[in-house]
């Protein structure tokens, strides 16, 4: 492809840095530089510290306090590599804690005010895990629903300590207290996927996204409440499917980032099928570290039927084609087209 491509952000969460992404991260780009100061100021493992390790550890690289910052930086860099000629930005949105990336990438946040917001988000985990995540399939091999699995995962949610935490395209992730994952556990049948076994808790989360974290959204609005933040410049999908433009409310933004963010189900497959319906965007690109959003990006362009998809098969063949519709920056030969 050599025509400008019209693209779409999709920021991953901080569960994309792993194993293989030990010595990735690009410490000569200048705003890593910059991230790698502002750890060292802060008195906490820097990012080269972090990246150099030798062995990939839950304790280093999984900790919220150290992955989320990781995660932005190499998503950040990704961002500036993007080649304008090559690639025309119409819409951002994010998973998760990719939803502060997608803030700077937006143009609402300074890079400092950023890495604050990250930073800070994370630093209240340190020590103090609230609750858990699991993970479990709502499709099949071929990425068709299977209501037997979304039958499953309606009754472990007849727990009260147990929420849908993130819609993930064909897959749930569930968070709640440690007896609303033990209910999630007896009641969601084993079964394996791409060699993964499910029900799959997460290491390290809390129950990000649930009601279980309103006291880290009362404590962020006391910490992060005069942050400075702008009307994205470009347009900005939340985890509702609601899209800010350049005329929003900055506070209003920000007010939802502190506090529906952080209680209320994320809803990424809903702010996928927004940037899909409303910009009809060429490529999806997913900057950051890893390749973790192709899958669950893939499977909400099959659930809506995206330029013809019906299942992983199609999806796998114009994958392959000269006109991809995810771009992973992971990937040196997608990375290629756009940077």
């Amino acid at each position: 492809m050599s025509e400008r491509l019209r693209i779409a952000l999709v920021c991953p969460g901080r569960g994309s840095y792993g194993a293989r992404q030990l010595g990735t991260l690009p410490l000569d780009d200048e705003r890593v530089a910059w991230l790698e100061r502002y750890r060292a100021r802060l008195g906490r493992p820097t990012l080269s510290e972090l990246d150099g390790r030798e062995r990939f550890s839950a304790r280093w690289h999984l900790a919220g306090e150290h992955a989320s910052l990781l995660t932005f930086a190499a998503t950040v860099a990704d961002i500036a590599a993007l080649d304008p000629t090559r690639a025309e930005l119409v819409a951002v949105t994010g998973n998760s804690m990719g939803f502060y990336s997608a803030l700077y990438a937006a143009g609402s946040l300074s890079l400092e005010a950023a890495a604050h917001l990250v930073e800070t988000l994370a630093s209240f985990q340190a020590g103090n895990v609230v609750g858990g995540q699991l993970l479990y399939p709502l499709v099949d091999e071929t990425w068709l629903p299977r209501p037997e699995l979304i039958e499953a995962v309606e009754r472990a949610l007849e727990h009260p300590e147990l929420h849908l935490s993130i819609r993930l395209g064909g897959t749930a992730v569930l968070g709640g207290s440690d007896d609303g994952l033990r209910h999630a556990l007896q009641v969601l049948s084993a079964l394996e996927r791409t060699g993964r076994q499910f029900p799959l808790r997460l290491p390290l989360h809390s129950a990000f996204h649930t009601p279980c974290m309103e006291p880290t959204s009362a404590r962020a609005f006391e910490v992060l409440a005069d942050m400075d933040v702008a009307a994205p410049r470009v347009p900005l999908i939340d985890g509702d499917g609601r899209v800010w433009r350049h005329w929003s409310d900055p506070r209003a933004l920000l007010s939802w980032t502190l506090g529906a963010q952080i209680v209320n189900t994320y809803d990424f497959s809903a702010a996928v099928a927004t940037v899909l319906g409303d910009y009809a965007p060429d490529a999806l690109v997913c900057p950051g570290p890893g390749d973790t959003m192709g899958g669950p990006v893939g499977q909400v362009l099959v659930a809506q039927g995206w330029r013809g998809l019906r299942d992983f098969q199609d999806f796998l063949e114009v994958q392959r084609s000269d006109r991809p519709l995810v771009l992973a920056m992971a990937r040196a030969e997608q990375r290629a087209v756009v940077a």
